[in-house]
């Protein structure tokens, strides 16, 4: 056996995460995944009235309330039969369009980017810019104080930007990525009163109206953010994507090929027409996108925290109950899989499924005419001839999907009409017995929520969170999850700087805030595990 290394927790993503990792001649021979905090939040909905579901899963996660939210009204609409009104459509499609690029922003500037840009490079920075230069004096003072704490933890690395001229650009995008997050928080805000734990949302619709001024303040904030993702964001990726020594990301920490999108921003009241598309595919096989098929989905257990009656079974039948004892286990993630395979999810899947919808004609180009006006043909053309796509595509295919939506979300404004139905009254109409499902795209990825009501209660609850999918553990053939094969044949030629282990787990953008929380089903407080 190699030599085994563990990096617990990883720093700069949501939530706890563990890797440990086998190193055999400098290169990752094997990886394990695990979650160590269990999540018992659809134990704890068991027995509660069906709209306190949307109010109880936005609390999963801190950071991801409102894409919860949004499915569990889905979720809920579902499961009552509701027709929902355009604007409600509309409205839900800007706020978690909203949510998606503060998310993104987020991940490149404050999660990502310090992987690959010497934050200390500041110091040397000898240009005129009086902004820069203010900022040179404030790391300068941070770096005397002993106070850079806002940029660590980092690994000690060999390769990162360290030219003074760029470094201190990139570091200023840093300083200015908050503002503009900020931005977007107030654009869902606007909608819906507050984040985290927003109100704006219910099943049936939508809770404020279209009107001229409110449409107004979105927009402001929308075209301000536009023109920052084009001139900043966007171009930032392809300027750390051209660093010499970052060139084998381009295919190192492929997932193992296979991608699952649910499709995400209805454009129709059925949902049947989405913006960005479903589908699947297999192999690194982009060209050829397959029909998504719900049935197919299932959780396997047999490397998790939860007892064997779990096994194999789909959401709308799932159970949680953890099983803290079972030999063999080592996450409290369940390993979801699609027709038996695990799938990666998230950015990159849905940017691969709608490449595939468009060199199959069966969507008009979009993607493929943004990635040619960016000079990113070649790069593709590699990927494809490799049949592997690494951490720079996951990064790029990040960037380019929020440019294509915040586009998108302009035309959505246009069409909201103030003065119109917001809320269709089925919202209120509790069954005596239904099932409900809402499948939507978050940040992060697929996010599927499924209700069973009995007695107008919930008798049953089941969220799999795109972390779920991409951090999970084997499943019953041994297969690993999407992070783990990511990390097999990558380099680490010093054990105790192990940079590119944690650079291929965060372009995940991980959640495991989602994935795995803590709450104890009888008296809500924490639930201590002793895991070893």
């Amino acid at each position: 056996m190699g030599q085994l290394i563990s990096i617990d927790p990883v720093t700069r993503i949501e939530g706890h995460l563990r890797i440990d990792v086998e190193i055999e001649n400098g290169v990752v021979k094997d990886a394990w995944s695990s979650g160590t905090m269990f999540r018992g939040i659809e134990m704890l909905l068991k027995g509660k009235h069906p709209w306190d579901a949307q109010q109880v899963t936005e609390r999963i996660c801190g950071v991801c309330p409102l894409v919860h939210g949004t499915a569990a009204s889905y979720n809920l609409d579902d499961a009552m039969g509701v027709e929902l009104p355009d604007n409600a459509r509309l409205i839900r499609n800007l706020c978690l369009g909203a949510n998606f690029i503060q998310s993104h922003i987020l991940h490149f500037y404050h999660l990502a980017a310090l992987d690959y840009v010497d934050v200390t490079a500041v110091a040397k920075y000898t240009g005129n810019d009086p902004a820069l230069n203010a900022l040179k004096a404030k790391i300068v003072g941070l770096v005397k104080a002993n106070d850079v704490y806002p940029f660590l933890p980092r690994y000690e690395s060999g390769d990162y930007v360290s030219d003074p001229e760029l470094a201190t650009v990139l570091v200023s995008h840093y300083v200015q990525a908050l503002e503009m997050r900020k931005k977007a928080q107030e654009m869902l805000s606007i909608f819906y009163g507050r984040m985290p734990s927003f109100v704006g949302t219910i099943p049936g619709g939508v809770t404020t109206p279209p009107t001229v001024s409110n449409i107004a303040a979105f927009r402001s904030r929308l075209e301000e953010l536009r023109a920052w993702i084009d001139s900043v964001y966007v171009q930032d990726i392809l300027t750390v994507a051209q660093v010499s020594a970052y060139a084998p990301f381009l295919t190192l920490g492929d997932s193992g090929g296979n991608y699952l999108a649910y499709g995400g921003f209805d454009e129709d009241s059925q949902g049947k027409e989405k913006f960005l598309p479903r589908g699947v595919i297999f192999g690194n096989n982009v060209a050829q996108v397959g029909e998504m098929d719900e049935a197919k989905i299932t959780e396997s257990v047999k490397y998790s925290w939860y007892k064997d009656e779990c096994e194999g079974l789909h959401p709308k039948e799932g159970k949680t109950e953890p099983d803290v004892h079972k030999e063999e286990a080592y996450s409290f993630l369940k390993a979801p899989r699609y027709d038996g395979k695990p799938m990666e999810v998230g950015p990159m899947a849905r940017m691969l499924v709608l490449a595939g919808h468009e060199l199959t004609g069966k969507r008009p180009e979009m993607l493929m005419g943004l990635v040619k006006k960016l000079g990113l043909g070649a790069a593709l053309d590699a990927c494809v001839k490799a049949g592997k796509f690494g951490i720079l595509p996951r990064h790029a295919m990040r960037a380019l999907e929020c440019k294509l939506l915040a586009d998108r979300m302009v035309e959505w404004l246009d069409q909201l009409k103030p003065g119109e139905k917001i809320w269709d009254s089925k919202g209120k109409d509790i069954p005596n017995e239904s099932y409900g499902r809402g499948l939507v795209e978050g940040p992060r990825g697929a996010l599927g929520h499924w209700i069973h009501i009995v007695g107008k209660k919930i008798e049953n609850y089941q969220a799999i969170v795109p972390t779920t999918w991409n951090a999970a553990p084997r499943d019953k053939n041994g297969n690993r999850g999407p992070i783990e094969t990511s990390l097999i044949g990558l380099p680490v030629p010093d054990p105790d700087n192990p940079i590119n282990v944690v650079r291929a787990v965060r372009s995940f953008d991980p959640c495991l805030a989602c994935a795995i929380h803590v709450i104890h089903p009888e008296h809500n407080g924490v639930k201590v595990f002793r895991v070893v």
